[in-house]
């Protein structure tokens, strides 16, 4: 294979990845604990926080924070299975995402 081929080759393998990170990027995740539901993107910017407060004691605001961070923490984890799971065809690069 010539040096023009392989890169024509690299430089198509780049666009294919450019294309699924862009939509993991645009996918919505969300991870729930108890009475929070929280949304991200595949870039892990919050898209919303939902807080149920029937369920929800006020003086709680501690329990609160804590299911708060179990939730962003569960759509976070989302995300790593979805890149995983769709960048993972293009092998392991270091620092490219």
């Amino acid at each position: 294979m010539n040096m023009q081929a392989m890169l024509k080759q690299a430089q198509a393998l780049q666009k294919d990845m450019m294309k699924v990170k862009d939509e993991i990027d645009k996918t919505e995740f969300v991870g729930e604990s108890s009475f929070v539901k929280v949304t991200l993107y595949g870039t892990r910017e919050a898209k919303s926080v939902e807080i149920n407060s029937d369920s929800l004691d006020k003086d709680d605001v501690e329990a609160l924070q804590d299911m708060l961070v179990i939730a962003i923490n569960e759509a976070n984890k989302k995300i790593d299975k979805e890149t995983e799971s769709k960048m993972g065809k293009f092998g392991n690069i270091p620092g490219l995402f």
